[in-house]
């Protein structure tokens, strides 16, 4: 095999074709390497991916395995290493058809597929480890392993066209049509970056510290992690669609809509630029051997190579810029030209100043365009001008993919990437026109009318052989641009919503730089009480019930407060206040919630002595016969007993009977006893922290995914949410415990909660930590 050592690559290296692979019946919108035996994989608008490999004894690629199984069109692949299951890697293809499916290369069918995005697949990562980040028109990126989402990546306002890795460090890096880079660490953006002024369409890791990203403004802009843009070139004339690493550190190559491949040096010095006969280079990617291969609009992907003895034939690298010198080029992608101020053909003579630069000169009867070939030191014919001030006369027809036509329409279909063109003559049905347009383009058949009646109102009055208008407007809002699926001039609203549906989706608002709300370390407690109306209330049902003073009862009452001398004389009349009937307990019970945060209060009721009888008393409390107060006041003399030593140990060593008897409650249609019952949980979370109690856990989390189908309070919700992270966040155990009960489709139910807020976005979190 020929090779070429790239960090001593002489600045005379250049690349030319090497092949051309032919096979595909529409774009080419991705290309990818897999292993190191220099196999091709190419992704296309006809909803398959191709498998090629090197022919023997030839610079040629031969189409060995056409992967089908997509319902849409292929939009981006990329390659799982080889490990013990598949010895030979797999294939990840991503789609419009909203999945991402994988391959072998013995399978022309999916051997699984991934689901979970609403929307288009479009970009695709991969790390040594088997970890595939994907980032879709959703908005969101999703993080795979073992053919399941470990976590959602959710921030951006805009189709996530861009994800990388940063192997070693465990980052995920996204870009998006929102203009923005993001910085993930375990599910949480630790950072956005800005400084692209349009969508960032492609990312590519440098090293630990450092990545590339290129945008359709034309940029490619080299980042720190830290968050610091070092240095940024204009790269293209339109934009850039992806960009890739050249072999050990020798620079990268990048390609866009101006028909470019452009080799660039590590330092940002564009070294060449290869010219394609297509308008879209959509995707590029680079073989171990440096040879760089690339897939565009014309349905071909095409190998260039810098190594002599892997270039095409002499008759085959003519013929390829032979086709490229007869692409016609637009009035658009020049700029306005006037042929009688163009220079003639004796304006080649001058040498070019850059690699790549551009010359329009005055050819016979046309408007030739040249580019300046550094490496072969020529100017080199690139295409003929068509639809430049002055160069056609009326009548005369436009080129577009080989045909002459009267009109050919920019039709903007999807933010953030060049329009559709919508080709078409006079002597056509505007409707058949139209139908061929959205066949072609893959879309709505809702479409139609509007796109015929498009064609309609842009060429009224025109007859054969007469002038094209200046304009053409949109035919709903009368400007510029046809778009299709926005109705009058209601602009699509910017953030949060479904590019298709147009419903909104719930976007975290806070920081996502750690978890928000747990783990939870303290125990929660029910502290407010109206004390004069809790006496008054004692006072009133005392004088039917019992000989107790009043101003013993104020001394009880007193008790509530943390103040308070806590005397024994006087917690033996709250216990015997406690043996009224159930129906006018509730005063006492409440004195009791407040009192047992004392400390020798506690200790009175919940030591060893009496621990067991005040534990029976409580539960009978939370019978069916109970009233509901003493039911709720019941469970919050549970939760604000933890907050004494003697209390927790209570709670513990009676977590069984405790949570036995409290599941019994829901469900309840009572506000006050959803929030007791999520607090007592919470708290026993709080309690369970460090501990090893399997069995405590698993009976805790049983009982907060029960609560949670059957809660409908906010406030509660969020508290047993925040228990279920508390427990599990960094504990292995309840983590497992977690999914062994099948607790994830309990907390999605949560993430569409609108108010409070704070339930969606904890939700949200769990839903990352549990997948």
């Amino acid at each position: 095999m020929v090779s070429v050592n790239f960090s001593r690559m002489s600045a005379d290296t250049v690349y030319k074709l090497r092949c051309t692979l032919v096979g595909h019946s529409m774009d080419v919108r991705c290309v990818a390497v897999m292993g190191n035996n220099g196999i091709i994989v190419t992704g296309s608008r006809d909803r398959t991916a191709k498998v090629w490999t090197a022919a023997e004894g030839s610079v040629s690629y031969i189409d060995s395995l056409t992967l089908r199984g997509h319902t849409n069109f292929v939009s981006c692949i990329c390659i799982l290493p080889a490990d013990d299951k598949h010895p030979n890697g797999l294939i990840l293809t991503g789609s419009n058809d909203k999945t991402i499916c994988a391959y072998t290369l013995d399978s022309l069918s999916p051997i699984y597929r991934l689901n979970g995005h609403t929307n288009t697949v479009c970009s695709l990562a991969i790390s040594k480890f088997g970890t595939v980040v994907s980032g879709s028109w959703d908005q969101t990126a999703r993080v795979w392993l073992e053919e399941k989402c470990m976590m959602t990546l959710e921030g951006h306002t805009a189709t996530v066209w861009a994800v990388a890795i940063v192997m070693h460090q465990g980052l995920v890096i996204t870009g998006s049509a929102d203009k923005t880079i993001k910085l993930w660490r375990a599910g949480h953006c630790e950072n956005t970056f800005k400084g692209h002024t349009d969508c960032v369409r492609s990312l590519v890791v440098v090293s630990d510290v450092q990545f590339l990203s290129a945008s359709n403004d034309g940029t490619i802009k080299k980042w720190l992690i830290t968050g610091e843009c070092v240095s940024s070139i204009q790269a293209h004339e339109s934009f850039i669609y992806a960009i890739a690493l050249l072999p050990e550190g020798s620079g990268f190559v990048s390609t866009g809509e101006d028909r470019t491949l452009r080799i660039w040096k590590e330092s940002g010095e564009c070294k060449q630029i290869v010219r394609l006969p297509a308008q879209s280079i959509w995707d590029v990617a680079v073989l171990h051997n440096g040879d760089i291969v690339t897939g565009s609009s014309d349905g071909m992907a095409r190998v260039f190579s810098c190594v002599s003895e892997r270039y095409a034939s002499a008759e085959e690298i003519a013929a390829f810029e032979e086709e490229i010198s007869g692409t016609p080029l637009s009035s658009g992608e020049l700029g306005n030209i006037k042929i009688n101020e163009l220079p003639g053909r004796e304006a080649l003579y001058e040498p070019g100043k850059r690699d790549g630069q551009t010359k329009i000169i005055r050819d016979e009867s046309k408007v030739g365009v040249y580019q300046w070939s550094e490496s072969e030191s020529r100017w080199v014919k690139i295409g003929d001008a068509v639809g430049a001030a002055d160069t056609q006369a009326p009548g005369t027809k436009i080129h577009f993919e080989g045909k002459e036509y009267d009109y050919v329409f920019s039709v903007d279909v999807e933010d953030g990437r060049p329009p559709f063109k919508l080709p078409y003559n006079i002597t056509e049905d505007p409707w058949f026109a139209a139908q061929k347009f959205i066949e072609k383009n893959e879309l709505s058949q809702m479409f139609l009318d509007q796109v015929a009646n498009f064609i309609v109102n842009n060429t009224k009055g025109m007859t054969l052989g007469s002038q094209r208008p200046e304009s053409y407007g949109d035919p709903f809002t009368g400007q510029s641009r046809y778009v299709p699926g926005v109705i009058g001039s209601t602009p699509v609203p910017s953030g949060g919503t479904d590019p298709f549906t147009g419903t909104g989706r719930y976007v975290p608002s806070y920081d996502q730089s750690e978890h928000r709300y747990f783990p939870h370390k303290t125990v929660l407690t029910f502290d407010l009480a109206n004390l004069n109306a809790i006496a008054g209330k004692l006072k009133e049902f005392n004088h039917g019930n019992s000989s107790i003073e009043d101003s013993a009862i104020d001394l009880v009452v007193k008790l509530s407060e943390s103040t308070s001398q806590n005397d024994h004389a006087t917690i033996v009349t709250l216990e015997k206040l406690l043996s009224w009937p159930k129906d006018l307990v509730f005063p006492v019970l409440d004195v009791l919630r407040l009192a047992i945060r004392n400390t020798n209060v506690c200790n009175h009721f919940c030591g060893i002595q009496g621990g067991q009888q005040f534990l029976l008393y409580l539960l009978s409390h939370l019978s069916k016969e109970s009233p509901p107060s003493n039911k709720m006041l019941s469970v919050r003399v549970f939760c604000n007993m933890m907050k004494q030593d003697k209390g927790v140990k209570f709670a513990l060593q009676s977590r069984g009977s405790i949570l036995e008897s409290v599941f019994q409650l829901l469900p309840s249609d009572n506000k006050n006893m959803e929030i007791a019952f999520a607090t007592l949980m919470l708290n026993y979370s709080v309690l369970l922290l460090g501990e090893k109690d399997l069995e405590a856990k698993l009976q805790c989390l049983t009982g907060i995914k029960e609560a949670l189908d059957a809660i409908g309070d906010g406030e509660a919700q969020f508290r047993l949410l925040v228990a279920v992270g508390t427990l599990a966040v960094d504990d292995e155990d309840s983590l497992m415990l977690s999914k062994s009960i099948d607790l994830l489709p309990s907390l999605r139910k949560l993430k569409s909660v609108k108010e409070p807020e704070k339930v969606a976005q904890c939700a949200t979190e769990l839903e990352k930590i549990l997948l």
